[in-house]
């Protein structure tokens, strides 16, 4: 859907306004303060984060299964977000290219701003950390773990310029298709003693 209205102007255009209020409204605080929390979307971060999370709770619950989600993750938004990168091309904004050439898709060979890989992570990895982490979380707190980076790092990643708006939005929606097809794995349930509500149950499968 994101990449079809990419063909439209009015779109395109959008894009461009985006990146130039931006522009004209980042001081250095703001800046600095920007790119910290966008930190909240590293790949690198997110996925070190994930590792030894999983690596914790195999060893304490003596089972390999914490680490499937994880590796499945990892595949997943490799698998699917560096190709899309290589065959959109898109140029990221303040490219050298002129803007009316920089803002379409296949604009830059070697270009890797659409879709924004942070966007995918933000859905797909706090989703990991939150299944991991489900017995020992509410419900409140595993949507705010949920939504809230998505929300911060699309806003941070386009107010600083590092991508198109709706380079944000297609990694958005990609990590969440890759997100419900991660769900839909019948993962084992937690260890028999650890809490767990009936929404997270629902994602889990003993073994038999």
């Amino acid at each position: 859907m994101v990449t079809a209205s990419l063909a439209l102007a009015p779109v395109r255009q959008l894009d461009l306004a985006v990146r130039d209020l931006a522009d004209a409204h980042r001081p250095e605080v703001a800046e600095t303060v920007a790119l910290a929390i966008n930190r909240l979307g590293s790949g690198g971060l997110l996925t070190g984060a994930a590792v030894l999370l999983a690596a914790f709770l195999a060893v304490r619950r003596r089972s390999a299964w914490p680490l499937g989600p994880v590796v499945a993750a990892f595949l997943a938004t490799v698998a699917l977000t560096m190709p899309l990168k290589w065959l959109f091309h898109r140029a990221a904004p303040h490219s050298p290219l002129p803007d009316d050439i920089e803002v379409r898709l296949f604009s830059q060979p070697g270009g890797l701003s659409y879709p924004s890989g942070h966007g995918v992570n933000t859905i797909v990895w706090y989703g990991v950390i939150c299944l991991l982490l489900a017995p020992w979380l509410p419900a409140a707190a595993r949507r705010s773990i949920r939504w809230a980076p998505p929300a911060i790092v699309t806003v941070t990643g386009t107010y600083l310029g590092h991508h198109w708006l709706t380079d944000m939005a297609a990694g958005i929606l990609l990590g969440v298709v890759l997100d419900r097809l991660l769900a839909r794995v019948p993962w084992p349930a937690p260890a028999v003693g650890e809490p767990v509500d009936h929404e997270v149950r629902g994602r889990f499968q003993r073994r038999s």
